[in-house]
């Protein structure tokens, strides 16, 4: 299987029509057809359902385009990273962000990291820390921002300079509204909009014995969508602080939890990871920047 044929297949499956994909790959029809058919004898499977007018995929083909899609973007970052082993002033670094508004602190140093570094690209993928964590571990990311303690065994890090905490969001024509932060018991019974990851480690600790009075109306990766849903009223979601815009002409309130629920960020990476020269000089700057200071790697001291 090669990647070239890969790359056949994700743009058939993108454009959903053979001719369009055979133009934007500057290939003919027939060779590009030729190439798919050799690929589903490969693999034994039918990749593609062909219509009148269009090409859908099948469940092989859905699977095969998951995979494809991790394969090609790890071909292409290792072509990326051998061009620029010999550039210290250029080049791609992948991140992978969890929501925070720590990651100013992030975009602070890539700012100052391109005045000597001006040829530096970063890409950036956001998701939750088990998303970002999942392609950091394929080796399709350089460095993760998560919002949980890291496996000292997997990864090296370096803590945020801040720590976020948590908080509810909702209407501000709410009674809660009134209160200057709020209780597991305030939040008893209501509906609660939360992520999975944050309901199982951060707020069934926090609430401790009153965990089971607390009630998951829904789970959102994303804090924004699950604002628009508060607003509607029909739940209170549970967030970190600065991520929804709660100023007045919003709509919606921000009160903090108590107990105040901390929560650091941590910028991680694999501990076995070859880096680029780039790379490598980007991991010094963060380490001298957001500790000073607490230049040091999990579990030294």
């Amino acid at each position: 299987m090669e990647i070239r044929t890969l790359r056949y297949f994700l743009a058939v499956a993108r454009e959903e029509n053979m001719s369009r994909a055979a133009g934007l790959l500057h290939v003919t029809q027939p060779t590009l057809s030729k190439a798919l058919k050799s690929l589903e004898d490969e693999l034994g499977k039918k990749l593609f359902t062909r219509h009148s007018f269009s090409i859908s995929l099948t469940e092989e083909g859905v699977l095969l385009r998951n995979r494809a899609e991790d394969l090609v973007s790890m071909a292409d970052k290792i072509e990326q990273e051998f061009v620029s082993l010999d550039d210290i002033t250029g080049g791609d670094i992948y991140f992978g962000l969890a929501e925070s508004y720590q990651i100013r602190f992030l975009a602070r140093e890539i700012r100052e990291f391109k005045k000597i570094s001006p040829g530096l690209r970063y890409h950036i993928t956001s998701g939750d820390t088990e998303q970002v964590t999942e392609k950091l571990d394929k080796g399709l990311l350089d460095f993760a921002v998560i919002c949980e303690t890291p496996d000292e065994r997997k990864y090296h890090s370096v803590p945020f300079p801040e720590a976020d905490y948590f908080g509810a969001v909702f209407p501000a024509n709410s009674p809660l509204s009134e209160k200057d932060s709020l209780t597991a018991e305030d939040l008893a019974g209501l509906p609660l909009f939360c992520s999975e990851q944050s309901w199982e480690n951060d707020i069934r600790p926090w609430a401790g014995h009153r965990f089971p009075q607390l009630r998951l109306e829904g789970s959102f990766r994303l804090s924004y969508n699950g604002s628009m849903f508060a607003k509607e009223n029909l739940g209170i979601l549970l967030t970190l602080n600065d991520l929804i815009d709660t100023s007045p002409k919003s709509g919606l309130v921000f009160r903090p939890l108590f107990p105040r629920l901390d929560m650091k960020m941590y910028l991680i990476w694999n501990k076995y990871q070859s880096f680029t020269p780039l790379a490598d000089r980007f991991i010094k700057q963060i380490r001298a920047s957001f500790s000073g200071q607490q230049d040091f790697l999990p579990g030294q001291k």
